[in-house]
């Protein structure tokens, strides 16, 4: 526990932050998150989905960072932007997130170089939060006065946009924050709905209390990552090229103009390339990614479903090869590409 009365400041916080390598940092003092009853109600009208990490008895823990620390006082929210820190773009239909190495991995090493060199300040105990434990991140980070929640759910920072990955540094030390830095912004979507809009599938809807929120259910992200089972038939078409992740609600959002990447022609490694991954093969080029998450079998039948939907018959000879798969998932999201490339066929 932190020693009675050793306090250090938000501004230290920030400062050694900035060193280690997170773009944007807060402090909020550790009290019960301000969403948790708008979380609660989201996951019990089913808006989860089949992400059961959300919904089973992990979903209650959210409602107090106690259960993660005991004796927790601050929290620290850390953001590390993405996408754009070698101006190379990544494979076509793969989200920016997942082009370079585990964020996990990045971040958790980040924070805990954060924790010890906070221990030369002040003794206390700490917990890394790195996108797995059950907490509420964007509402943290907007009470630390790292962005607003915008109508795409994503946080959005008004100078840096919404490429950014956020993890927190649960402490039993208390810091002192800075209300210029460390209070929630303004909301600033006003009354853009580019991201409603471009949404292929509609996932972006009404709040039952007002404003909007995300159907898990329906989003692109969802389906080609977190759904484990096939993709319903009626969504397919609207993937796309799609094959890991989904960044079109943030690509046309206004406050990432000025961090927009080149648009990419044609994919740095084609799908047909993809489809011929051994299992082997998939866990060595991507076990230092995200892309893991999708497993092998998903993988497969997220490229099938980016095929049929090309309408290029290049692709025809790998999903004929796809459609005799032992996985039966992966064959018959095969046989539907095919079925896609008879109707929409284009050249070469």
């Amino acid at each position: 526990m932190a020693i009675a009365g050793q306090r250090v400041s938000s501004r230290l916080v920030r400062d050694l932050a900035a060193e280690i390598g997170f773009q944007l940092a807060g402090v909020t003092p550790a009290r019960q998150a301000p969403d948790f009853d708008r979380f609660r109600n989201w996951v019990d009208r089913g808006l989860a989905g089949e992400m059961r990490y959300l919904t089973d008895h992990r979903a209650d823990v959210r409602s107090d960072l106690d259960h993660l620390l005991p004796g927790v006082k601050s929290v620290v929210s850390v953001a590390m932007m993405y996408g754009e820190a070698d101006g190379e773009a990544g494979p076509a239909g793969i989200a920016q997130y997942a082009w370079g190495e585990d964020y996990h991995v990045v971040m958790q090493r980040g924070l805990e170089a954060l924790a010890t060199r906070l221990t030369e300040h002040a003794q206390f105990e700490w917990r890394a939060c790195v996108d797995t434990a059950p907490i509420l991140e964007r509402s943290l980070a907007r009470q630390a006065g790292l962005g607003w929640i915008g109508k795409n759910t994503c946080l959005i920072n008004q100078d840096s946009g919404s490429f950014c990955l956020l993890a927190e540094l649960l402490t039993t030390l208390e810091i002192e924050t800075d209300p210029a830095f460390d209070a929630p912004p303004p909301d600033r979507c006003g009354t853009c709905t580019r991201c409603i809009d471009a949404c292929p599938t509609q996932a972006i809807v009404p709040s039952h209390s007002g404003g909007f929120e995300l159907d898990a259910r329906l989003c692109i992200s969802y389906f080609t990552i977190e759904l484990r089972g096939p993709v319903p038939e009626e969504y397919r078409g609207a993937i796309g090229d799609n094959i890991f992740g989904c960044d079109i609600c943030q690509d046309v959002c206004p406050w990432n103009k000025r961090h927009a990447i080149a648009v990419r022609s044609e994919p740095s490694a084609p799908l047909g390339e993809f489809s011929m991954l051994t299992k082997a093969e998939f866990r060595e080029r991507f076990r230092h990614t995200a892309v893991n998450r999708a497993k092998y079998g998903g993988f497969l039948r997220n490229v099938a479903v980016a095929m049929g939907n090309s309408g290029r018959e290049v692709y025809r000879q790998p999903l004929e090869q796809l459609a005799n798969s032992e996985d039966e998932i992966v064959a018959a999201h095969a046989r539907w590409g095919l079925a896609q490339l008879d109707s929409t066929a284009k050249p070469r």
